[in-house]
């Protein structure tokens, strides 16, 4: 009997793939361009592309019933995208995508501990170890 693949975990991994073609895409991107107008001309092809898929799916229309405490979590995100998004493109201006990219993934380090001392959500004594593989596997790359 087969399991099907959670859809959580279809969409994770197609993010992941996204993401390694991002890395992939900006390094050649910013080759000749300042690092910071890189970053402003992706966010301003996201923030097209993103504006066509809510107009076409019509997904506007609840705008207006989101709450304050939605419309402050969700601007704190999007300043911290922001940061990590020219964080992410002045280091790949300067240093080798196959480095910078693993370094970047410690924010799966960062989200797990600060999700348990936040959020108050718990992993498995094997999920802290992974945790642990991964925050070690990214230095080691980085390093090499």
């Amino acid at each position: 009997m087969t399991t099907a693949v959670p859809t959580w975990l279809f969409w994770a991994l197609l993010s992941a793939a996204f993401a390694a073609l991002t890395a992939i895409f900006a390094k050649i991107g910013v080759d000749g361009v300042d690092s910071d107008l890189a970053t402003f001309i992706r966010t301003i092809v996201i923030g097209f592309v993103l504006a066509l898929i809510l107009a076409a799916a019509g997904k506007f229309a609840g705008i207006g019933q989101i709450g304050g405490r939605t419309w402050l979590f969700l601007g704190l995100s999007g300043l911290a995208t922001g940061a990590s998004w020219l964080c992410y493109f002045r280091a790949l201006k300067l240093g080798d995508a196959s480095r910078v990219a693993p370094i970047d993934k410690l924010s799966v380090v960062f989200v797990a501990v600060i999700a348990a001392l936040v959020l108050g959500e718990t992993l498995s004594l094997r999920g802290w170890l992974g945790i642990a593989m991964i925050a070690a596997g990214a230095v080691l790359v980085a390093l090499a």
